[in-house]
């Protein structure tokens, strides 16, 4: 699983692993270095007695956001460690995974009674990294006039199956969401719990390109009273006029683009594809200019551990099949704030720093995106980012009261 990290920077030079493209970005080269430290610095040097440091001086090059293991090298500096160099952070990488496997051999039954759940919290927060990696590079390459590719082999978006006219009905009524405990999840997707859910429908599909242009087309991004003021402070501050990374063939942006720019650099624009790379500003104003809104959170689980179950239970039924694409293509925002539920209560440790101080002035994503690893996504799963983000993968799914 580890081994998939440094696939995912095959078609990157050494050049390209130190830059950093903006402070939300992190180099490739630190993706490698720190999903490294993470294993060494939460798995290793707490419960394998006698392990030593591969060099006590990186500790605060890779620490991310962990204020209880020691000190950090600021976040908007990473494109400048230039040292250690990737040759280094390679053999890092493998010595670190060398001392792995010699602890996982040698562990008794009361270490590895601790030690199990780091290791499979350490894969989980690799897979994180892995799609992170590839978000970051592609925004890094987006500023580079030759437009090369993040990864030729990357895999790309498929065109919408259903019909944008479809909606998907659910009665309403009592539902428990979060995770039941039974295997992997991270602590703010739990307690699982009840909540009370109104009628309401949701697209089938995914919003395409197709209906972003007509959105743009029809004065979107001119119209304040579509948007959040947030949002259209943004948009003017920031100048959008469509999502990120679409191509144009002039600078009026007054036919369809031509191209978007995507991890195979640049690739064909084609209107049945999810749009994406927009921010829950853009999805908002999106959803009010379309007559309709954002799921919550609680809704698109609800409804997806329907459609995804097999058959629909009666009384939910779906126009036009069911819910599509709700994994694998794009993230998809929903209206809810990054919240903790209902009794949540943060791991013990230096992990409890994982998730909960940040359930603050962000949003939830919900699904994963072709740039998700397989077998990282789950139904209750919660991404989260600030409003204005739009660097990942996201898009979304509109929903109406019924």
């Amino acid at each position: 699983m580890r081994a998939e990290t440094v696939r995912r920077t095959r078609a990157l030079s050494p050049e390209d692993m130190v830059v950093q493209s903006m402070p939300d970005a992190s180099p490739a080269k630190w993706h490698l270095a720190h999903t490294t430290w993470f294993f060494e610095t939460v798995v290793l040097q707490p419960l394998a007695p006698g392990d030593r440091l591969f060099d006590e001086r990186w500790q605060p090059l890779f620490n991310s956001y962990y204020e209880s293991l020691g000190p950090r090298h600021p976040r908007p500096q990473r494109g400048l460690l230039t040292r250690p160099s990737l040759t280094e952070v390679l053999a890092y990488r493998a010595a670190v995974e060398e001392r792995l496997e010699r602890f996982v051999r040698e562990a008794d039954a009361t270490c590895w009674a601790q030690a199990a759940s780091l290791l499979e919290l350490g894969l989980q927060h690799e897979q994180q990294h892995q799609e992170l990696l590839w978000t970051d590079v592609l925004h890094l390459m987006s500023q580079n006039p030759l437009q090369p590719a993040a990864d030729p082999q990357a895999p790309e978006f498929t065109p919408a199956p259903s019909p944008d006219a479809a909606w998907w009905s659910h009665p309403g009524g009592p539902a428990s969401i979060g995770h039941d405990g039974g295997d992997f999840a991270f602590d703010n997707e739990t307690p699982r719990h009840a909540v009370l859910l109104a009628p309401f429908r949701l697209a089938c599909g995914l919003v395409t390109q197709g209906q972003w242009w007509d959105f743009v087309q029809d004065g979107g991004y001119r119209r304040a009273s579509l948007w959040l003021s947030e949002g259209w402070a943004t948009v003017q501050a920031q100048a959008w006029r469509g999502p990120a990374y679409w191509l144009y063939e002039s600078t009026a942006c007054d036919a369809p683009p031509v191209g978007r720019f995507g991890l195979r650099g640049v690739v064909p624009w084609r209107p049945d594809d999810p749009v994406s790379h927009v921010s829950f500003h853009e999805a908002v104003a999106f959803a009010e200019w379309a007559g309709a809104r954002l799921p919550t959170e609680a809704e698109w689980e609800a409804a997806a551990g329907v459609s995804a179950s097999g058959p629909m239970d009666d009384p939910v039924e779906a126009a036009g099949g069911g819910l599509q694409d709700l994994f694998g293509q794009v993230w998809q925002w929903t209206r809810s704030a990054y919240d903790p539920y209902p009794g949540f209560r943060p791991w013990s440790g230096a992990v409890g720093e994982y998730n909960g101080k940040f359930m603050d002035s962000q949003r939830v994503l919900r699904g994963s995106s072709l740039a998700t690893p397989p077998g990282h996504a789950r139904l209750t799963y919660r991404n989260f980012f600030p409003p204005t983000a739009r660097w990942q993968f996201t898009g979304l799914r509109l929903a109406q009261d019924a």
